[in-house]
């Protein structure tokens, strides 16, 4: 079953909605959002980026930045930017981003189930980032972003999403990136309640997007326990902040590669290796139509890749997986990318940028030699978490992003 909890959210009145949300903290880098929240002090950047604030030069990751964090959150909902739901609510959250719909409910997952692996993971998490996520909740006393949760989609959830959806939205706008926001509250106790049972039917859950921030906040919650045995099950801390998307509503973008050097090879030299495990055909361009198909970009020219027969072993769930296939036969073998994690050669760009972000720094010298992947789907994505494995770095981009600020979950009454 899938526990989902009501609450009391800190949320601003439709008149601010579109000022305070801003994308999530791990979007932006330091300067893109203090030039995103330049003269906009409602600009939610301040609490969950709040290094902001501070000169260039100033540790991101010192206490005071996490305090003023703190303080930048107490100011807002002591101005009325945010304001408290009167009663325990569950929100209905819908996103437009050109002709993809995405609409989610917006609830309190359990971290007993994530301990429990009733909410499945496909990543591993880098203990700097946990960290930095944990002391921010912990010093914040809130869930101030959401965790991007999917299940197999089920009818009945549906209908009734759809049903509310015909209502009155408290917000309706759309951001600087073109992507619509539409917010419903459920704050009837009859539909609350309709909604617990809809989801305790639903099996099992599974983290798209925010394995970070799950860990992070089922780390404050154990902490806590820890601190107060005596508090009782289902505390605020027991539950983190998601959204929860069906699976069949999901977009996922391909993430793509780019590798500095060729290993000390010339081209010629280069391209002759990657044909002993691919195929090679002139592209005109660099988007790949199908999976285990890629784009390289290389010597001015688009190529398109396709595995050799032989190369995919297709009753594993990691490794018949693009990225896996590539890394395995390609950037490994050709290229000594052993730990595309921890190699400084490798970089990532989210499909959202498009091919030709692949061509530019190519063209300009930073980096030898592009490729580019055809996105993971949805099934692919759940068949490695139930398998229990994890996914290849960098795997999923997932668009639109949920926005941060519209809905803020406090750990205390």
């Amino acid at each position: 079953m899938a526990n989902v909890r009501p609450f009391r959210a800190y949320r601003p009145p439709r008149a601010f909605a579109e000022r305070v949300a801003c994308p999530p903290y791990d979007v932006l880098n330091t300067e893109e959002a203090r030039e995103m929240a330049r003269g906009n002090e409602l600009s939610f950047l301040h609490v969950n980026k709040p290094e902001i604030d501070f000169p260039p030069d100033h540790d991101p990751y010192a206490p005071d930045v996490y305090e003023r964090g703190r303080e930048n959150l107490a100011r807002l909902i002591s101005e009325g930017v945010l304001v408290r739901d009167a009663s325990p609510c569950f929100y209905i959250y819908r996103q437009k981003m050109g002709d993809h719909v995405q609409t989610g409910l917006v609830a309190g997952a359990s971290v007993a189930e994530y301990e429990d692996d009733r909410i499945k993971k496909h990543e591993f998490t880098r203990p700097d980032k946990e960290d930095d996520r944990t002391r921010h909740i912990d010093v914040l006393n809130a869930n101030d972003e959401p965790v991007f949760l999917t299940y197999y989609a089920r009818p009945g959830i549906d209908a009734l999403i759809s049903r509310i959806q015909k209502r009155e939205p408290a917000y309706d706008f759309i951001s600087a990136d073109g992507i619509g926001h539409t917010l419903w509250v459920v704050d009837d106790p009859k539909e609350v309640a309709t909604l617990e049972g809809l989801f305790a039917e639903v099996p099992i859950l599974y983290v798209a997007d925010g394995h970070h921030r799950s860990a992070a906040a089922t780390r404050v919650s154990r902490a806590r326990r820890q601190a107060d045995p005596s508090a009782p099950a289902g505390a605020a801390h027991d539950f983190f902040l998601s959204v929860i998307f069906p699976h069949d509503q999901m977009m996922i973008m391909g993430y793509n590669r780019l590798v500095k050097d060729l290993a000390e090879m010339g081209v010629e030299d280069f391209l002759a290796r990657v044909q002993q495990k691919f195929e090679l055909h002139p592209a005109t361009h660099g988007e790949p139509n199908r999976g285990r198909s890629y784009g390289m970009y290389i010597g001015g020219k688009w190529l398109r890749m396709v595995p050799r027969p032989g190369t995919v072993p297709e009753d594993d769930p990691v490794n018949s997986l693009d990225a896996a296939i590539l890394q395995n036969n390609l950037l490994s073998p050709i290229l000594g990318i052993e730990d595309p994690r921890r190699d400084k050669r490798i970089d990532f760009v989210g499909g959202i940028r498009g091919t030709a972000e692949l061509e530019k720094r190519v063209e300009n010298g930073k980096a030898a030699v592009a490729f580019a992947l055809y996105p993971v789907s949805i099934e692919q994505l759940i068949r490695v978490a139930d398998a229990g494995q994890v996914m290849p770095p960098k795997s999923t981009w997932f668009e639109p992003k949920l926005r941060s600020g519209l809905f803020v979950r406090p750990l205390a009454d």
